[in-house]
């Protein structure tokens, strides 16, 4: 059985900026885990790209809008049959829950990070290539050496403020993953495009292919309309739009 593996692709703003959120706390947890000096740097270095990323002053009720808008539509569905009341409940139970948690931090998203005077003259330093190293800041490479503890400690400080909404946006892309059942598609010469509804307007597209096959999609789309063009690679690494016709599967999710 060969490996799928799955691209996605934003349809709004919005998306793409928790999709950014996600991938930084994936890496960020990966590599905070870890006690070696390299992991450390590279968990510090995501973290300070992460508080760049919801630095905008009204990401916390953009979040907070999200969630209100997924438990409106789920409102609408639990009147519709056959509909799992109790899994539902459960569900609108985990959004009133993240949105309390936002709620309750009157302070912007990430300002434990971003007013830490440690954090900002690694984050100064580390614009420069190779700014970062043990002779310019001496007190980071200090810090580094210490025992694994201290670093939790830090990081657990410099993320309370940010971890109410990096839950929010898991559990919003979650239920949006899970909003669409996926379908098989064929990308004729290696093309395929759709028309959306923009009365149903789609948040995210999901392409799942097999990874042991030399080719890749390359998505781009709007409210309206979305392509997938299937690309491949030769062995001088010179890239070329597939000609051959390719089986994927599909899911474009609208909530």
């Amino acid at each position: 059985m060969s490996i799928l593996i799955t691209f996605e692709h934003p349809l709004n703003e919005r998306i793409r900026t928790f999709l950014r959120i996600e991938h930084l706390d994936e890496q960020l947890r990966h590599f905070r885990a870890q006690t070696d000096v390299a992991a450390l740097r590279i968990a510090t270095t995501t973290l300070l790209d992460l508080v760049m990323v919801t630095a905008r002053s009204d990401l916390k009720n953009e979040i907070i809008k999200e969630l209100e808008r997924i438990s409106t539509s789920l409102q609408r569905i639990s009147k519709q049959p056959n509909v799992n009341a109790h899994a539902l409940e459960q569900v609108m139970q985990n959004l009133e829950a993240a949105g309390e948690r936002l709620r309750r931090f009157y302070s912007p998203i990430g300002l434990n990070a971003r007013e830490d005077d440690f954090l900002k003259a690694i984050g100064q330093r580390s614009s420069l290539p190779g700014g970062a190293c043990s002779f310019d800041l001496p007190q980071y490479h200090y810090w580094l050496l210490q025992a694994p503890d201290v670093h939790q400690a830090r990081f657990t400080h410099w993320l309370d403020d940010l971890e109410p909404a990096i839950e929010a946006v898991q559990l919003i892309l979650s239920l949006i993953r899970s909003s669409a059942a996926m379908r098989s598609e064929i990308a004729e010469g290696g093309f395929f495009q759709e028309a959306l509804n923009p009365e149903a307007p789609a948040q995210l597209l999901r392409v799942r292919v097999a990874a042991t096959k030399e080719r890749y999609p390359e998505i781009s789309g709007h409210k309206n309309r979305y392509s997938v063009r299937f690309m491949t690679v030769n062995a001088e690494g010179r890239v070329s739009q597939c000609t051959a016709n390719v089986p994927f599967n599909l899911t474009c999710c609208v909530f």
